[in-house]
């Protein structure tokens, strides 16, 4: 799922906002819980335990920021029936704001594969409420 939406913050800021994945709990309306599993600077190789709901039942996964550039951030999350990959790429749209252009990819393991089509239609859904939900959240963080 790809969205593409404008954030009334300058990339700097937004990127090191991001690149911090527990936010997600402000922005991402299926995460349940986020927290940091090391310590340390926010770089490649850092950390995070999500607790998400979807269809009324929650997963955990282990979360990793994989690349950390000026304008990308790359995140992999992984648990035994599923892996995601969440890409976010930055550009500036004016002085004090930035496009986001969010992709979130879902590959499912094993049985749960064949449920993924299915699914696809809610994935979407909830790709909405993030374009709607995170430039609100980033905003407020950075006003």
């Amino acid at each position: 799922m790809q969205r593409s939406f404008i954030v009334g913050v300058p990339p700097d800021d937004l990127v090191a906002y991001l690149a911090d994945f527990g936010h997600a709990e402000d922005w991402d309306p299926g995460t349940v819980r986020c927290v940091r599993t090391g310590q340390g600077p926010v770089r490649p190789g850092a950390t995070w335990h999500n607790t998400s709901r979807f269809r009324g039942r929650t997963t955990d996964l282990v979360y990793v920021l994989e690349s950390r550039e000026p304008h990308q951030l790359v995140f992999a999350g992984a648990n035994k029936t599923v892996s995601a990959r969440d890409v976010m790429k930055f550009e500036p749209s004016s002085p004090t704001a930035t496009r986001l252009t969010y992709t979130a990819s879902l590959r499912f393991k094993g049985l749960a594969r064949v449920a993924e089509p299915f699914l696809r239609s809610e994935f979407e859904e909830l790709a909405d409420k993030v374009a709607e939900r995170l430039p609100i959240a980033a905003e407020a963080h950075h006003g």
